[in-house]
């Protein structure tokens, strides 16, 4: 389920400014998407913490097997081959040398050296995809159970999963005891962890538009993560001063988003000083240029609809159609912020 942004932040609210000489105001949406940016910045930065935000593997799998995972993945070619580059990597930038040079004399692209220096074991860049769901899961739980009892016949348990109601092939069935066979548990669907621009939009989406999955991950991400926790708690502040259409605290949120040790942030605390009274005026007023942005919107739209097609006053009459029925309809009441 897709979560919904934070109420204050979008460009739904209508409204007009003051008739005449109003203050220039950096709009909300615009302050609230460069935070953003900045937030995805610095979670791409620590992406090795976010497989933390999973649930753990107690929670998961009921038999330990983290020694035995690791050794099966390191005896497959894709596991030699990235422990041969981890250790390679590490070695050359543990001498202080760029990512660049690495990468010009083992002969690999700039990012892939990044991608293993960053990472703290090689398990990390030789993680599996999860797995796609399939219309065996359901019997999962019951082939483990069969298994358990001393059943190990594929056919057999084929069988017995036609009489449950299971449409799928024997095939399907021999590969999934497969790893059973060897000591290891059922392949089942792992889920993955979150993406840099996921975990933005958990810190950036308001608490009470929270689903409950995220209300279980994003914890969890915080707690391992010092630096993505400082990113939340400047975030949540932020969203109180618009919320409160406050801009009292701004000086001292921009002094504590420079001291925060986070290149993306100090560059933030930097350009919004420079603007820092369109900044305030934009916290405490009401207005938004998303009037102005709809508008541009309109004529863009036609202009690409009615390109070759129309003439010039065919051309004005739907816009000023559309603007009026804008204005028909503006009165209609909106999401009011928090």
């Amino acid at each position: 389920m897709r979560s919904k942004p934070h109420a204050s932040f979008g460009l739904g609210a209508v409204g007009k400014g003051p008739a005449q000489q109003a203050p220039r105001r950096r709009p909300t949406s615009t302050l609230w998407q460069g935070i953003s940016r900045r937030v995805q910045d610095i979670a791409s930065a620590h992406r090795g913490c976010l497989p933390a935000a999973l649930p753990p593997a107690a929670e998961t799998d009921p038999a330990p097997v983290g020694e035995t995972a690791e050794t099966t993945a390191a005896d497959t070619p894709a596991g030699r081959h990235a422990r041969r580059l981890f250790e390679a990597v590490q070695a050359l930038t543990r001498t202080g040398r760029s990512h660049s040079s690495v990468a010009r004399e083992l002969g690999l692209d700039r990012r892939t050296v990044r991608k293993y220096a960053r990472a703290h074991t090689w398990q990390e860049v030789v993680r599996r995809p999860p797995r796609k769901p399939s219309t065996l899961d359901p019997y999962l739980s019951y082939l483990q159970q069969r298994w358990d009892e001393g059943q190990h016949s594929a056919k057999i348990l084929h069988e017995e999963l036609q009489t449950k109601g299971y449409p799928g092939h024997y095939q399907r069935v021999k590969m999934a005891v497969a790893p059973l066979r060897r000591g290891l548990p059922l392949d089942e669907p792992r889920e993955r962890p979150p993406s840099p621009r996921e975990a933005a939009r958990w810190i950036t989406t308001h608490p009470h538009n929270r689903s409950p999955h995220i209300n279980d991950r994003l914890p969890r991400l915080l707690n391992h993560c010092p630096e993505l926790r400082h990113t939340h708690d400047l975030v949540r502040r932020f969203a109180t001063m618009l919320d409160n259409r406050d801009a009292t605290p701004l000086p001292d949120w921009l002094n504590d988003l420079a001291a925060s040790g986070l290149a993306p942030l100090a560059g933030l605390a930097r350009a919004l000083r420079e603007d820092r009274h369109a900044v305030a005026q934009g916290i405490t007023t009401p207005y938004n240029s998303g009037v102005n942005e709809g508008r541009i919107t309109d004529v863009k739209l036609q202009k690409r609809l009615m390109a070759g097609r129309a003439s010039v006053p065919l051309l004005r009459h739907r816009v000023v159609l559309i603007a009026h029925l804008r204005r028909r309809y503006a009165d209609r009441p909106t999401v009011s912020p928090r």
